[in-house]
């Protein structure tokens, strides 16, 4: 790794490391493949993928052309870098299966990308004298070659011990992202900054897609797009001084309508119900920062609510 050093497991200082890594990636999600032609890119060497699924299959030959698909005993046995690119909750017992079975190596760095763990998932690595460090990246990915693009204007949440940060932070500069130290015990709070802002974006963009091409309209994306830009800018600078419509401005009588509404096309079949059911949750969390910030009245917002619960 150019610019890092191999750590010591012992907790002494890092050692220098050679320029180029053998890279084994397990799981070629959108992420791990992604990540893998990264660290490719960077200079290291792929050394075999993970790949069980035929998507998956499709993706690591498309973005790490010529790297063998490999059993992971295998992968782990060739590699010195080890990326972990597996769903949350299949994280631990992976881990723990692998450690007992005798697969970490002495100066293993085990790298997952897991939003919500820390290290602390990986203790069972350190008794073989593997390095844990956990590196997530605060991106929506496609599994295409344009998420490689996007790294370079990517943060990484960072998880590692004190001895070992320096070397997470130099594979995420490596991949073009920007590393930011996320504390263990923080690691849930951001992970679930992260999935509300993302996960329930995709929700509510594709709720109001529903309403809009419900009517007619053809183009969704393209009437959505300027609107929702304009207010992920504007809210991203003032927080909840870029709150606006009629919630912020305590217009009842349009909150009102906007239920009906919502209510009529849940009955008559033409949309889900967790469409209005998405749009209550929204605005009494609206209606309650507009209060906070004195933008509204207690009068006002208690009559926001009682709208609302009807």
């Amino acid at each position: 790794m150019t610019g890092a050093g191999r750590a010591d497991p012992s907790g002494s200082a890092p050692q220098n490391r050679p320029g180029r890594l053998g890279v084994g990636v397990i799981g070629a999600g959108r992420v791990g493949a992604v990540l893998g032609a990264a660290l490719r890119n960077a200079g290291h060497a792929v050394t075999g993928v993970h790949a069980v699924s035929e998507a998956s299959r499709t993706r690591a030959e498309a973005l790490l052309p010529e790297v063998p698909v490999l059993e992971i005993p295998e992968i782990l046995r060739r590699s010195e870098l080890v990326l972990l690119a597996v769903p949350d909750d299949a994280l631990p017992g992976l881990v723990a299966g692998l450690a007992e079975a005798g697969h970490f190596q002495t100066g293993h760095l085990v790298v997952h990308t897991s939003g919500r763990h820390g290290v602390s998932v990986l203790d069972p690595v350190r008794a073989a004298g593997a390095i844990p460090l956990a590196v997530h990246p605060a991106m929506s990915f496609t599994g295409l070659s344009l998420d490689l693009a996007r790294l370079q204007d990517c943060m990484f949440g960072v998880t590692a011990d004190a001895v070992v940060l320096p070397v997470a932070q130099a594979l995420v500069v490596e991949m073009g992202g920007e590393p930011a130290v996320i504390r263990e015990q923080d690691r849930g709070t951001y992970h679930a900054a992260l999935s509300h802002a993302s996960n329930h974006l995709v929700t509510l963009t594709a709720q109001s897609a529903q309403l809009l091409a419900s009517i007619g309209v053809e183009r969704t994306d393209r009437m959505l797009a300027p609107l929702m830009s304009a207010s992920l800018e504007n809210s991203l600078a003032n927080g909840d001084g870029a709150l606006t419509g009629p919630v912020a401005r305590g217009d009842v009588g349009t909150v009102r309508r906007h239920l009906e509404v919502l209510a009529g096309l849940a009955d008559s079949g033409t949309l889900p119900a967790d469409v209005g059911q998405a749009y209550r949750a929204m605005a009494r969390a609206t209606a309650q920062r507009a209060l906070a910030r004195g933008a509204l009245s207690e009068s006002a917002v208690a009559e926001l609510l009682d709208a609302l619960s009807h």
